[in-house]
């Protein structure tokens, strides 16, 4: 396959954002500024930020600056380790703003396809160019000029298209994963609402119990009314708190669940053993990890299987005393209510660093009826099997991708029209 050497400027147009002034970031709004967090670290690709509650922006902005649906753009600020060289695509038109932070990069027609480039601009290549040139500062920088400073081989412009539409064609399989996972989250939370906070769980005749009638009685633990025959625990009557130290196997390799791990995919990272400190603890299939941290308390993950699963101390372990009921309190601590009493009991110096302890945690009340509880769970275990087995077929395609990405940009792979079309 042909190679030819360019410089990226005889290839794109790349330009900085908006400056925004702070006084117009407001948590309602039309427009949602674009922020670092909105780039998925893990693999690539556009994020809902979920980090930052005023993300909207109310002032004046160019149009210019407003993006349109399959936009490219890149970081110019590295918050995080890796994460220049990150491309992302704008999801929808007329709702983002693009901010000094972010770059957005445009194709000369004809010459470099659009698909293509959005994989040129977070290949191995670019991206050492980038992390070579950046300031080398706390946090480090990047600008535009750099970006376009950057060199590349690519391909004439008909394999380009192969190319792209062979590595979007796995990326949009990816989305659509995410958005099956979106939706069964979304299945769950509003089955919990319906249960346990309108009570319109099935009675005997199937039919939805408090509108149809069913009786409620006033309980003093929970200071509102309840079904009658149902009482009020605490999530330590359903669960006991662990913490298993782990001695690591040299070179073994764990799969790892953090914060940053879970905002990045939805899932958990690997390790290696021999970087494994001691603030890891061993996980075993039907636990669940719940956040301490302010702000990630809705942060909660359901352990889909044993053996080399680890964990950080940004979470606390729970086992539910019955494996039916594991649905139940997963969906209790994903309700707005336990995350609204986790930050009201957090404690520490900065908001950053406010945390609640396990004790405070586990004194969380909820409503409980057995048999009412164990068909809950049932019917959220299959939900959560459905996502795991989702969040492994994405895990498969993005190590397909990632492998295929470094051998067709360099020329190492060709592809032809038949493959790209299937």
């Amino acid at each position: 396959m042909k190679m030819t050497k360019y410089k990226l400027s005889e290839l794109v147009e790349v330009t900085r954002g908006a400056s925004l002034s702070g006084q117009f970031y407001a948590e309602e709004g039309k427009l949602v500024r674009l922020t670092l967090g909105n780039f998925n670290i893990n693999g690539g690709g556009f994020k809902e930020n979920t980090s930052k509650t005023d993300l909207y922006f109310t002032g004046t902005v160019r149009d210019e600056f407003i993006l349109n649906e399959g936009d490219i753009i890149t970081p110019l600020t590295e918050q995080s380790l890796g994460l220049l060289g990150t491309t992302a695509r704008i999801p929808e038109s007329g709702k983002y703003i693009q901010s000094q932070d972010v770059a957005l990069v445009r194709c000369k027609k004809g010459l470099l396809d659009p698909n293509f480039c959005y994989y040129l601009i977070s290949s191995s290549i670019v991206r050492q160019q980038l992390s070579a040139a950046a300031q080398q500062t706390k946090i480090r920088h990047t600008s535009p000029e750099k970006i376009k400073d950057c060199t590349v081989w690519v391909p004439d412009f008909d394999v380009q298209k192969n190319i792209g539409r062979i590595l979007t064609d796995i990326d949009n399989k990816i989305a659509i994963n995410r958005r099956i996972n979106d939706n069964l989250e979304a299945m769950a939370k509003q089955l919990y609402d319906y249960w346990f906070v309108q009570f319109d769980f099935p009675n005997e005749e199937g039919k939805p119990y408090k509108s149809s009638g069913g009786a409620m009685v006033w309980n003093e633990k929970l200071k509102r009314e309840i079904p009658q025959g149902w009482s009020g625990v605490s999530l330590k009557d359903l669960a006991l708190t662990s913490r298993n130290a782990i001695t690591p196997v040299e070179n073994e390799v764990y799969q790892h669940f953090s914060i940053p791990s879970f905002d990045a995919c939805g899932s958990y990272s690997l390790d290696n053993g021999s970087d494994i400190k001691s603030d890891k603890f061993v996980l075993q299939k039907g636990q669940l990890l719940v956040s301490k941290l302010n702000p990630w308390f809705n942060r909660v993950v359901w352990v889909p299987k044993g053996t080399n699963m680890i964990g950080s101390t940004e979470f606390v372990v729970l086992n539910p005393n019955n494996e039916s009921e594991s649905g139940y309190i997963y969906s209790v601590i994903k309700s707005p209510k336990f995350i609204a009493y986790c930050s009201q009991a957090a404690t520490g110096t900065s908001h950053s660093q406010r945390r609640v302890s396990p004790d405070v945690l586990m004194a969380f009340k909820v409503v409980y009826e057995q048999g009412v509880v164990q068909k809950y769970g049932c019917l959220i275990e299959k939900i959560q099997k459905q996502q795991a087995e989702l969040l492994s077929e994405i895990a498969m395609l993005t190590k397909q991708r990632d492998e295929l990405l470094p051998l067709l940009m360099n020329g190492q792979a060709t592809v032809n029209y038949h493959l790209s079309a299937c």
